[in-house]
C-alpha cells in the first residue's frame, strides 16, 4: 500500500480537526481532578466563642463540670443543623469558674480570636461579651429581664449585636412560689437563696416580694457569693424562722445543686428548685424550663448568623414550655402528701 505524502489539504484539516478535539478532552480530564479538592477548600470553617461563667471547662468545652450540661446540649444541637466540630466549625471555650471579675479579661481573650459569634451562657457572660465588642453577633443563652438588663432594646428587635434566649416568662417566679405553697400550705416564711454577684438576682428579688405579698407569704433573702457561703446561708434563714425554700435558677445555684439538696434534705424542708436536675438529685420540686433544651436552641441562632442573619433581626425567645417535676420518694420522707391537682399537673413524677 502507498503512502500518501505529503497529505493533502482534505487529510491535514482532518488531522487538525482531532488535535484540537484531542486537546480540548486532555484539557477537561485535567482541570477535573484539581476541582473536587478546589471545591472542598472553599467550604468556611467559622470558629464559634463560647462563655461562661461557672464550671471548670477546656478550651475546646471538654469538662466534668456540672455546668457543661449546657456546653454539651450546644454541641449536641449545632449537630442536629449538621455542623462538625473540625469539619465546618471549631470552638473556643472560656470560663470564669465562679469568678466572675475574671469575665471581662476572657471575653476580650475571645474577641481576639476573632469569632464569628459568641454564645454566652448567663446574664454576666453575655454582659461581659456586649462590653468586649460592639459587632460580633453574641447569642445570650438563659438571661433573665435581657430588656431590663441592657441587652437588647426589646425582645422582638434587639437592635445592635445580641439576640439569644430569655430565662424568664411573665408569671415563671410567681407561679414557682404559687406551688411552694400548694404543696405545704402551712409555709409562712420562706427563705430565698440567690447568687448576689449575678445582676439577674434583684430582678427576681423584685418578682418574688411582689407574689410574696399576694400570697401572704414573709420572704427572708440570702446572698451567697461563694460555695462556702451556701450552708451558713441556708442555716441562717431556717435560724430566722423558715418554713420553706425556693432557690433561684442561676448558674451558682445550678453549678452547685448536689450542695443545696444535700444540706437542705438535713432541714426537712419544703424547697422548690429552678431546675429539674436539682429533683433528680433528691430535691422536693421544680418548676422549670430544660437547662438542656435552652441550649440546643442556642444552636438555632448561630445557623442563622451562620447564613447570614444580624442579631438585631432575630427576636430574642422566652421560655413557653415550663415543667413540674416532683420527687415522690423526697415527698414521702418530709411526709407531704402531694395534692391530687398537682399530681395530675406534674410533667414528671420521680419514685
Amino acid at each position: 500500500m502507498k503512502s500518501r505524502w505529503p497529505p493533502s489539504v482534505e487529510s491535514l484539516a482532518s488531522m487538525n480537526t482531532v488535535r484540537v478535539v484531542f486537546l480540548v478532552v486532555l484539557s477537561l480530564g485535567l482541570c477535573a481532578v484539581p476541582c473536587v479538592p478546589e471545591a472542598q477548600s472553599q467550604i468556611s470553617v467559622r470558629r464559634i466563642a463560647y462563655l461562661t461563667g461557672e464550671g471548670s471547662i477546656s478550651p475546646k468545652c471538654v469538662s466534668n463540670s456540672r455546668r457543661a450540661v449546657g456546653s454539651a446540649a450546644f454541641l449536641e444541637g449545632l449537630q442536629s443543623f449538621g455542623y462538625r466540630e473540625g469539619q465546618n466549625f471549631t470552638i473556643e471555650c472560656r470560663s470564669a469558674e465562679g469568678k466572675y471579675e475574671r469575665l471581662d479579661a476572657l471575653a476580650a481573650e475571645l474577641v481576639q480570636l476573632k469569632p464569628s459569634v459568641i454564645v454566652a451562657a448567663s446574664a454576666p457572660a453575655s454582659l461581659a461579651a456586649k462590653r468586649a465588642t460592639p459587632s460580633i453577633p453574641i447569642i445570650s443563652v438563659y438571661t433573665a429581664d435581657p430588656v431590663g438588663l441592657g441587652l437588647v432594646a426589646s425582645l422582638s428587635r434587639p437592635g445592635a449585636n445580641v439576640t439569644g434566649l430569655s430565662a424568664l416568662a411573665s408569671d415563671y417566679v410567681a407561679k414557682s412560689l404559687q406551688l411552694l405553697k400548694e404543696i405545704a400550705p402551712r409555709i409562712s416564711q420562706v427563705g430565698v437563696l440567690g447568687h448576689g454577684v449575678n445582676p439577674t438576682y434583684a430582678i427576681y428579688r423584685r418578682e418574688l416580694e411582689s407574689a410574696g405579698r399576694a400570697l401572704g407569704i414573709v420572704l427572708d433573702f440570702g446572698q451567697v457569693n461563694a460555695l462556702a457561703d451556701i450552708e451558713v446561708t441556708l442555716s441562717a434563714m431556717q435560724k430566722r424562722g423558715a418554713d420553706g425554700f425556693l432557690v433561684m435558677h442561676q448558674p451558682f445555684t445550678f453549678e452547685h445543686r448536689q450542695d443545696i439538696v444535700n444540706i437542705l434534705t438535713r432541714y426537712r424542708l419544703p424547697a422548690i428548685y429552678g431546675s429539674q436536675e436539682a429533683v433528680e438529685l433528691g430535691g422536693l420540686m421544680s418548676y422549670a424550663v430544660s437547662v438542656s433544651d435552652v441550649f440546643r436552641r442556642a444552636a438555632y441562632f448561630v445557623d442563622k448568623i451562620f447564613h447570614g442573619y444580624k442579631p438585631a433581626d432575630l427576636p430574642v425567645e422566652q421560655p413557653t414550655n415550663f415543667e413540674l417535676a416532683i420527687n415522690m420518694k423526697t415527698a414521702k420522707a418530709l411526709g407531704i402528701k402531694i395534692p391530687q391537682s398537682l399530681l395530675i399537673s406534674a410533667n414528671k413524677l420521680i419514685e
